[in-house]
């Protein structure tokens, strides 16, 4: 079974960054720009989802194609003032 995660990026006007709210348990980004943000998940992600939402047994007895998760990034509808 497929696995698939959601991340949402989301503006702080007073901070001036991106921040995630995210499914994946212990993930919490902040950027600058939507570039930084993405280029965080896919560097973050990934071990986070291994580390914590798999067991060991998983990872040793499922199908690698099946423990690619899918990380859907919903940028944010209004980036007033963003960069």
């Amino acid at each position: 079974m497929k696995r698939k995660y959601l991340v949402t990026a989301i503006w702080d006007e007073e901070a001036q960054v991106f921040y995630s709210k995210s499914d994946i348990h212990g993930l919490h980004i902040e950027a600058e720009t939507l570039d930084e943000f993405e280029s965080l998940i896919v560097d973050l992600a990934p071990d986070l989802i291994i580390e914590n939402h798999l067991s060991s047994e998983e990872v040793n007895t499922t199908p690698l194609r099946d423990l690619i998760p899918s990380i859907v990034l919903r940028e944010p509808a209004s980036i007033e003032g963003a960069a």
